[in-house]
């Protein structure tokens, strides 16, 4: 093989491991709350390890965190370096500690809130720097306290000490103690226990580590603090980050006009005859119809054997979908033969009338906008 050859050749597959690495990286140092685990342990999950979910594969996800380390024993035990070796220009390092720091049993864990602790965290922030990295502290993510109907503040001063530190040498910050409190005093406590490795078949009741679900809803708050932070990361997440819930959100319930409600159709349904001049029986769903400021109708209306709608023109737009059944839809002049999952929208100026057809009652969910 020619000199020229070997040359092209190896160029060529320098090429190809180059094309093929992704364009960003973000570095994970941490505890057992953002930690990958294996199949043994689930469905223990870290948020860390629901991150790359949320990620578009230009994106690199490589996740250090270490089940029980503070900011001091990820350093003294060697875990940071296995990042410095690999942490380059361009890269985010993300940086949660607080659990295991506030650990005063243990010397080799434990940091005093208002010194020690911020004081190693600087020198994460020194390392990222140092690399031409992005250095973002994340406070603590919340434990799953309640006293009765009160969420308790298990973190107080070291979640402050990172928020002060943030501050101080203007680093990014992600407050996931704040955002993760107001996640769960929403859910309320016995409603998330579903989330936390709360696992009665395994014997379990932990309120400080997740569930796949809620992994995957704490991942989902870092990632919308991060566009925050950086706006041009809303490009490359690939699922909804609109997570979480408001400080105020007890409050604003309290504030609430006219509550929010769960019903059930059996209380509802009202037997009537095809509407708009159509043929047999039928059966009406009127959901929520006397819920006041509603902008809109929406029932369920099933059509039972040889019942019909009869032909209407439309002066709104209006939606129905298909359940179950089938039926024969006429719109504008032609027929349609639907099915479950079928939809349909007419609109206004429109006519349309629906039957049914074959031996299953077609049933239908509705929608349209209320008269002003």
């Amino acid at each position: 093989m020619s000199k020229w050859l070997v040359l092209l050749t190896l160029s060529f597959a320098t090429w190809r491991i180059s094309a093929a690495e992704p364009a960003h990286r973000v570095f994970i140092a941490g505890d057992s709350t953002a930690s990958a685990y294996g199949p043994e342990r689930a469905p223990r999950t870290g948020w860390g390890q629901a991150l790359p979910g949320f990620l578009d594969s230009s994106w690199e996800v490589r996740n250090h965190a270490q089940s029980g380390r503070s900011s001091r024993s990820f350093i003294e035990q060697g875990w940071l370096d296995g990042i410095a070796r690999e942490l380059r220009k361009g890269d985010v390092l993300l940086v949660q500690f607080g659990h295991n720091d506030e650990k005063i049993e243990d010397p080799t864990r434990y940091n005093e809130p208002l010194h020690d602790f911020p004081q190693w965290l600087l020198r994460y922030v020194a390392l990222a720097r140092e690399r031409g990295a992005t250095p973002i502290l994340v406070t603590p993510v919340a434990r799953r306290e309640f006293d009765k109907t009160q969420l308790l503040d298990t973190h107080g001063l070291y979640a402050q000490a990172v928020r002060d530190l943030a501050a101080r040498e203007r680093v990014g910050l992600i407050d996931l103690t704040a955002s993760s409190m107001d996640w769960l005093r929403a859910l309320g406590d016995e409603p998330s226990k579903a989330f936390y490795m709360h696992v009665p078949e395994q014997g379990q009741a932990d309120d400080t580590h997740f569930q796949t679900s809620g992994a995957t809803a704490v991942a989902c708050l870092v990632v919308a603090a991060w566009i925050k932070l950086d706006p041009s990361m809303k490009a490359h997440v690939v699922r909804d980050t609109d997570c979480g819930a408001r400080a105020t959100a007890l409050a604003d319930l309290k504030a609430q006009a006219h509550p929010s409600s769960v019903i059930d159709e059996r209380e509802l349904a009202v037997l009537q005859p095809g509407p708009h001049g159509g043929t047999g029986e039928t059966t009406a769903y009127p959901f929520f119809a006397d819920a006041p400021d509603m902008p809109f109708v929406f029932r369920k209306r099933m059509l039972h054997r040889g019942a019909s709608t009869g032909l209407h023109q439309h002066d709104k737009d209006e939606i129905y979908y298909v359940l179950a059944g089938r039926g024969i839809y006429t719109l504008d002049g032609k027929t349609h033969e639907v099915h479950a999952g079928n939809a349909m929208l007419t609109r206004p100026g429109s006519t349309h009338s629906i039957r049914q057809a074959g031996d299953e009652d077609l049933q239908l969910l509705i929608m349209y906008g209320r008269n002003p």
